[in-house]
């Protein structure tokens, strides 16, 4: 079974870090380089699993995120919030938000696998 991960990240050089990354544990990549073209993204790949940048141009993760929960198929779909910023109030709020969980960069990127897997056992 093919596992298709939407990664919506503004930068480039962490874009292709995380694909070569997900790619070598056998994932499917989507790229997308802000919200607006994250939301595109799910709409036109179906991805089961989101990793979404909170700080993007055009359309931010939070506003992006509540796009793809409001859109076909997004309401069950693990959407994971990715941010440089650590504080407890950005995590609680992302989490209320509707997150389904929250990582800070850089990414631990054993760790990020083990809570991808989870939510995507969770979600089947």
């Amino acid at each position: 079974m093919t596992i298709t991960v939407l990664v919506a990240e503004d930068h480039a050089d962490n874009r292709e870090i995380l694909r070569r990354r997900l790619t070598r544990e056998h994932f499917t990549v989507v790229e997308a380089e802000d919200g607006v073209a994250a939301v595109a993204g799910f709409a036109a790949h179906a991805p089961s699993l989101v990793l979404m940048d909170l700080a993007m141009p055009r359309m931010g993760g939070l506003e992006a995120m509540k796009a793809i929960r409001s859109a076909e198929g997004g309401k069950g779909i693990p959407i994971i919030a990715v941010t440089a910023h650590a504080m407890d109030s950005v995590r609680e709020d992302c989490l209320t938000a509707g997150f389904d969980a929250f990582v800070t960069k850089p990414l631990d990127f054993p760790a990020l696998l083990a809570l991808m897997r989870s939510l995507l056992a969770r979600a089947a």
